[in-house]
């Protein structure tokens, strides 16, 4: 009696492929499951991060912020250097003008200089209020800004003449009232007072 032994061959090779089949059924799954939880969940707020990489072994990301509207917002670039001796950071932040509140005030006695300097600003792109006079004459031209905001402010001292050493905090003793909720305060003084009038005059 011969009996006749089943050949495994061709099963066994058919579970082999449904055991890949399987498996790639599985990985496509868990691939399109990630890339719908690590999606951004839909906001006001939308953000792009990028890393570059240099041959000095230091590496710089820059995330921009979009503010609802699509106004930029906000860029930080973050710029991480290590050598033999550790790593250090550093952290910039720049504030798009526009999303940026200026009010200039006249601190001397000559007229429509706060006016003058607003025009002069806001070519720059940022957002000025109402010109206003100080509380009493300023002998130094000064800029002030509210909390976050000494780069915006550093830029526009800048771009009109002002020593990087008169860039203070905007506090309670600042020469102006009104400014509350202000970002930016420029207050200009004789000094600038007498460099805005003798180009005013030399360019008439």
């Amino acid at each position: 009696m011969d009996t006749e032994q089943p050949t495994h061959g061709a099963s066994g090779s058919l579970s082999i492929v449904r055991a890949a089949a399987v498996l790639v059924v599985f990985v496509i799954a868990v691939s399109v499951l990630v890339a719908v939880g690590t999606r951004p969940t839909p906001s006001s707020t939308a953000s792009t991060t990028s890393t570059t990489a240099s041959a000095a072994s230091s590496s710089s990301t820059t995330t921009p912020t979009t503010a609802a509207g699509g106004a930029a917002a906000s860029t930080t670039t973050t710029t991480t250097k290590s050598g033999h001796r550790g790593g250090a950071s550093t952290t910039t932040t720049t504030v798009a003008p526009g999303s940026v509140s200026v009010v200039v005030a006249n601190g001397t006695s000559a007229n429509g200089l706060a006016a003058h300097f607003s025009t002069t600003i806001g070519a720059g792109g940022w957002a000025m209020k109402t010109p206003v006079d100080a509380a009493a004459a300023q002998a130094t031209s000064a800029v002030y800004y509210a909390a976050g905001m000494q780069q915006p402010a550093a830029s526009i001292a800048t771009a009109i003449g002002v020593k990087p050493t008169q860039v203070l905090p905007l506090t309670t003793a600042t020469p102006v009232s009104g400014v509350t909720g202000t970002d930016v305060v420029v207050v200009i003084g004789q000094d600038l007072a007498a460099t805005s009038t003798s180009s005013t005059s030399a360019s008439s």
